[in-house]
């Protein structure tokens, strides 16, 4: 994606990451409706092409995802769909293809969630192995003729109590909606997903006050250079936090102003 499109998929990763590191998200049942309005928007052209309409208003596109999908798919997948048609996008079927990532990334973080991302990315290879030295197998996946039941089926039988649910689940998808994209790359998209998944860490940062986009910046460039990770920050603001910010990153927590604290996080993962 280019210019006004990769603006607006990392603002939708971040929404996605802020709903799903919620401990009450349903990642899975999320990933499932954002895999449903994929598929609706990839049929519906015209739809699609009014949704990202540079010339029609934010709000109003955003009251036709609404009216069309209320009721159709969870408040989650609506609101997040609404904030993605209020973006900008240099060509309409980026929308789709941001929606389809952040399908995938949902069902990746429900695996998280689980402890079995690093099983999904395993299998992911595996199985992308196995088609590579399975002509038979590649040509019945790839085949236009067959009906996606029957694909499914075939899936089923190959990975049922072999893999990971998320794993099944991500294939499936895959191979029933390719979407205009040979196996091997989708498959190798989903893995790259997987690994930028596993990379990833969360700190949960509490400020007296709400910090900048700068101070988000710096203090998530600071975090990820310490932790050696791609860190995404969660902001909590509390009164009672008096002069400084307080971040826990998994079971470690730092008191104390953003330099002090790094400055001691550091002395103590030194030692």
């Amino acid at each position: 994606m280019n210019g006004a499109s990769r603006e607006a998929l990392a603002a939708a990763r971040e929404r996605l990451d802020a709903l799903t590191d919620s401990t009450s998200a349903d990642a899975a049942k999320l990933a499932d409706e954002l895999a449903a309005v994929t598929a609706l928007l990839d049929r519906e052209v015209s739809l699609r092409r009014v949704l990202t309409d540079p010339a029609q208003a934010g709000e109003a596109k955003a009251a036709l995802a609404e009216r069309l999908l209320g009721g159709q798919v969870g408040g989650q997948a609506v609101d997040l769909l609404s904030g993605m048609v209020r973006s900008r996008w240099s060509q309409s079927r980026d929308l789709v293809d941001a929606l389809e990532e952040l399908a995938n990334t949902a069902d990746l973080t429900a695996a998280q969630k689980r402890g079995a991302l690093d099983d999904v990315e395993d299998e992911l290879f595996r199985f992308g192995r196995i088609v590579s030295s399975s002509t038979e197998l590649r040509a019945a996946l790839t085949d236009r003729a067959a009906t996606g039941s029957a694909k499914v089926e075939l899936l089923h039988r190959l990975l049922d109590r072999r893999t990971v649910p998320t794993t099944e689940r991500l294939v499936t998808r895959l191979v029933t909606a390719p979407r205009g994209r040979s196996l091997e790359s989708g498959l190798e998209s989903l893995s790259k997903l997987a690994a930028e998944r596993r990379e990833r860490l969360v700190a949960v940062v509490t400020s007296a006050v709400p910090l900048s986009d700068g101070q988000k910046q710096r203090l998530g460039a600071a975090l990820a250079k310490l932790y050696g990770r791609q860190m995404h920050l969660n902001i909590d603001v509390d009164p009672e936090v008096l002069g400084g910010i307080r971040v826990q990153v998994g079971d470690e927590v730092i008191n104390g102003s953003i330099a002090d604290r790094i400055e001691d996080a550091g002395r103590r993962l030194a030692s």
